[in-house]
């Protein structure tokens, strides 16, 4: 996959195992950091953490992006490359550190270095789930791949008008492409959860949201569009925790990012989610 490079949607088609594509990422895995983490949503993070894997680099230009530091700095990651067994290692050290999974943060650009590593450590005894913890700029055709492979889905969903995510994001259609890659999560997995006796989840889809400032992100048109093509149950994590940073923070050519959220914004977006969303999954996070 690698040698002719359709991994994301960007398609860029270089050779990876000779140059750098449009996620400035080549043919061994990145990494940034590694860790169990205690703050993901409840039923991810458990009573003893997720253990968290965060890839160097990124498909996706956010201006508001609060890990930039890791997603958009990829010079600072040119020596970050580590083997196919050490990833391995990687993820067998956080299982023996009692974590609930194994969450590959931003893992679109580096799903064929994932797998290798994924191959090695569960020959060598690795059983929890695995987490795909993405922002949903993922190629349909690598997903299906994953089909049997990943156990929790946990997508963001940005926004919901092309232009916003074109200007905020860098990619000129961002909401068909995520549209299209839940769609197919949730062809794998369905809407049903499965919960350990532990209270973590071991298989399930959990959609994660980020309420922005000026209605940016469009979260009932979302909504709206997961309750009618996908399921009304299916599980949602509304986030407040925006807050500007990056592009935002330092540039004028965002003023409606220039702020952190109200609580009515907040109020509009967590009924809007009482509204078109059933059960009792969704993880209403404010603050």
């Amino acid at each position: 996959m690698l040698s002719d490079c359709t991994v994301c949607p960007h398609e860029c088609r270089v050779d990876r195992r000779v140059n750098l594509g449009n996620c400035a990422t080549g043919a061994d895995a990145a990494l940034a950091s590694w860790c169990p983490h205690h703050g993901e949503e409840p039923v991810i993070s458990g009573r003893l953490g997720s253990g968290t894997v965060f890839l160097a680099n990124c498909n996706l230009r956010c201006a508001f992006c609060q890990n930039h530091d890791i997603s958009q700095r990829s010079r600072d990651f040119r020596d970050a490359t580590i083997t196919d067994a050490r990833l391995a290692s990687i993820f067998l050290e956080l299982q023996d550190r009692g974590c609930h999974n194994i969450n590959w943060v931003s893992p679109s650009h580096q799903v064929p270095q994932l797998v290798r590593g994924l191959v090695l450590a569960a020959g060598r005894g690795l059983a929890i789930p695995i987490v795909y913890n993405t922002n949903a700029y993922d190629s349909v055709e690598t997903l299906r791949l994953l089909d049997g492979v990943v156990d929790i889905y946990m997508p963001d969903l940005k926004f919901a008008d092309p232009e916003t995510g074109c200007r905020l994001s860098g990619i000129p259609d961002y909401p068909r492409h995520a549209r299209a890659a839940l769609a197919e999560m949730h062809r794998q997995i369905g809407d049903d959860w499965n919960v350990g006796p532990d209270g973590a989840l071991q298989r399930g889809i959990l959609i994660r949201m980020l309420v922005l400032p000026e209605n940016l992100a469009g979260i009932e048109t979302s909504l709206e569009w997961i309750a009618r093509e996908l399921s009304p149950r299916t599980a949602i994590s509304l986030l407040a925790q925006y807050r500007p940073a990056h592009r935002a923070l330092r540039s004028n050519e965002f003023p409606e990012l220039q702020r952190g959220i109200t609580t009515e914004e907040w109020r509009r977006a967590a009924d809007a989610v009482r509204r078109h969303m059933e059960g009792d999954r969704h993880h209403l996070q404010w603050g």
